[in-house]
């Protein structure tokens, strides 16, 4: 006689051995067997739902797959919830059985039911193998204009998953897909805006099409940030942060090279900077978000120097997390806009000295790209004083970067020699050869400063 699951719990956590969890789950599965073999209707999803526990140990479950597609065939809810749950976790698209559940599927995306669409969606979203997508694919697309906002939200991930196993589907997806746009259920709009950019990463040349619908996107993002307080979507003081960064990364995909439709975010993308508070974690978020798609797209100089000075502040932040990712960010940047990059340069030099390895690398790789005529002998200072106190790992790199710098950007003979015999000096036994040599070829060269050398 099978017990119950909640008992079958308590069983195995009263286990002290690994021998005597396998033997309550040997003897379960035989009495699970027993169950299947005598078609025991009654008890059919209780002791799936228990295979599923089994599964969830790491014990052997297939024998139970067959049963899953029996309750998946089943009429009521309940059997339906655990069928397609066991469907999901014991079946992935490679088995061919899973190809004797397609027309339960076609039949459960056709019910009155939305919560049975909504199980058949997200077995079909998790599992389902190119040859599924191609038979179910008409009753997602259209699904996306049903009348419950749970059902088109689910029909929009399932899309997701449809365009990856089958791309020359996109092009019947895209049409009834825009609709969703125009939607004003927060979850809708979380899911198709995640469809939209795999969409555009699957097929590029779709995004002069979707550019029409800028316009679309700063209107949801602005309903955002300018939104009062909504209880149903706030996360600390926020409104549906995870909307407004979605929208972020497809209007950055969307602007990038094109200066019409940058300018026709560019009030929006001002205000998110400008607005959204940084102290809690959901507000850095929605920031580095905006930055990322301020330095995306063909914006304008005011707009990428407020994005550089939010870097700034996340250098000034306690947590390490930010700091690292504001300096990563900033490394990127540091090409296209050095003078605005220039204005936080000791809080980056301060960041060399930061106790956290993985900070320190970055600041340091942002030092490099930093140095130039005008501040080499600014930051040589600073770097050589590092070089001083710094790590025996670092000592190697960080000797041949200041060399290389020195060598570049020298005003002068004399300070040339000066800071690299310091620099070797100090760096010792981690010098390379080659930096001596550049050395005795420096004073060679300079007959003046032979006696001063």
């Amino acid at each position: 006689m099978s017990v119950k699951l909640r008992e079958l719990i308590r069983l195995v956590r009263q286990c002290k051995t690994a021998a005597e969890e396998r033997a309550v789950v040997a003897k379960e599965c035989a009495a699970i067997r027993n169950a299947f073999k005598q078609n025991d209707v009654s008890l059919r999803h209780r002791n799936v739902a228990k295979l599923l526990f089994i599964h969830m140990l790491g014990y052997p479950t297939h024998f139970g797959q067959m049963e899953c597609l029996k309750l998946i065939s089943g009429v009521h809810y309940p059997e339906k919830r655990i069928g397609y749950l066991g469907l999901t976790l014991l079946m992935d698209e490679k088995q061919e059985v899973l190809m004797l559940v397609t027309n339960s599927l076609k039949n459960d995306l056709n019910s009155k039911n939305q919560f049975i669409i909504g199980l058949a969606l997200c077995a079909l979203g998790n599992i389902a193998s190119a040859e599924m997508c191609r038979d179910l694919a008409p009753e997602v697309e259209r699904l996306l204009g049903n009348s419950s906002a749970f059902v088109r939200k689910k029909a929009a991930l399932c899309c997701i998953r449809i365009i990856k196993k089958v791309p020359e589907l996109l092009e019947n997806i895209v049409e009834p897909s825009m609709q969703l746009l125009r939607d004003r259920h927060h979850g809708v709009l979380v899911a198709s805006m995640q469809l939209f950019y795999n969409m555009l990463e699957a097929s590029p040349e779709l995004v002069p099409k979707f550019r029409a619908h800028v316009n679309d996107l700063v209107r949801v993002l602005k309903s955002l940030v300018l939104s009062g307080f909504t209880p149903d979507h706030d996360v600390s003081g926020l409104t549906d942060p995870f909307l407004q960064i979605k929208t972020l990364r497809l209007l950055q995909v969307l602007a990038a090279g094109d200066t019409q439709a940058s300018d026709q975010m560019s009030d929006i993308l001002a205000q998110v900077a400008t607005n959204i508070e940084g102290s809690k974690n959901a507000g850095n978020a929605v920031l580095y978000e905006c930055v990322q798609t301020i330095m995306g797209v063909e914006s304008i100089g005011g707009l990428r120097v407020l994005a550089i000075n939010i870097l700034g502040r996340f250098l000034a932040n306690r947590d390490n997390n930010i700091r690292y990712v504001a300096l990563n960010m900033l490394a990127k940047v540091v090409a296209v806009d050095t003078k605005a990059v220039q204005r936080h340069r000791n809080t980056i030099v301060n960041c060399v000295k930061d106790s956290d390895v993985s900070i320190r690398r970055r600041a340091l790789d942002l030092v490099y790209a930093l140095v130039n005529e005008n501040n080499i002998t600014t930051l040589t200072k600073e770097l050589i004083e590092y070089l001083v106190v710094s790590d025996m790992e670092f000592k190697a790199d960080l000797t041949d970067k200041i060399c290389s710098l020195v060598n570049r950007y020298a005003p002068d003979k004399r300070w040339h020699i000066d800071t690299l015999t310091q620099v070797l000096s100090q760096a010792g036994a981690f010098a390379k050869s080659d930096q001596a040599r550049w050395l005795v070829i420096l004073i060679s060269n300079a007959p003046d400063l032979q006696a001063y050398a």
